[in-house]
């Protein structure tokens, strides 16, 4: 089985090209979808611990996470020691499960994958990009986000060019829908063709 990761910067269209895959009946996981289970589940305890009363009723509140991270960002090392091992653990089980049902290929979408430095054994890594201008304008439409804020997840992320330049594939999301998703069946065909 192939194991494909998706990844690109913020507002360029990863949610779309993971979209795109299950079209083609490819298992697919977003890894803030298993974050979002974490909260819910796993992860509540130990940032309960870390950050008392995150978890008034069982599961973690994102935006008052948010609001102690932004007072406190030397909590983020901490968060992510607690976080990121039962991401990866949920990915790799993911994977698995795909291969032993006999899937030809499975995507993981990793919004922060060249970033964190962890290769999750992917076989190959497709990245989304569109013009910084579109971006911007992605991320500014976002609700309750203000440019201050936009620059400081910027900062966080490896430019758009490093990422295309470290991507196995790459994709511009400006495009149409139709054409994205053509693109993206024709690699699964392909893909498809070389493991059977």
């Amino acid at each position: 089985m192939r194991r494909v990761g998706i990844t690109g910067s913020i507002a360029t269209g990863k949610s779309t090209l993971l979209a795109a895959f299950a079209k083609c009946g490819v298992p697919v996981l977003s890894a803030d979808e298993a974050v979002a289970a974490l909260y819910a589940g796993p992860a509540v305890g130990p940032l309960e611990a870390l950050v008392p009363g995150i978890a008034p009723n069982g599961v973690v509140d994102r935006q008052a996470l948010a609001q102690r991270l932004a007072a406190d960002p030397g909590l983020f090392p901490k968060l992510e020691a607690i976080v990121h091992p039962l991401v990866r653990q949920r990915i790799a089980d993911f994977l698995d499960d795909a291969e032993r049902a006999g899937a030809a290929l499975a995507a993981v979408e990793v919004p922060l994958l060249f970033e964190s430095g962890h290769d999750y054994g992917f076989d190959g890594i497709a990245v989304t990009h569109v013009d910084e201008a579109i971006q911007r304008q992605r991320i500014l439409a976002r609700p309750g986000m203000s440019v201050e804020k936009m620059q400081t997840l910027l900062a966080r992320q490896m430019p758009q060019a490093e990422k295309i330049k470290r991507a196995t594939w790459h994709f511009d999301t400006a495009r149409p829908q139709d054409d994205i998703d053509r693109d993206i069946a024709a690699l699964v065909a392909g893909i498809r063709a070389e493991v059977q």
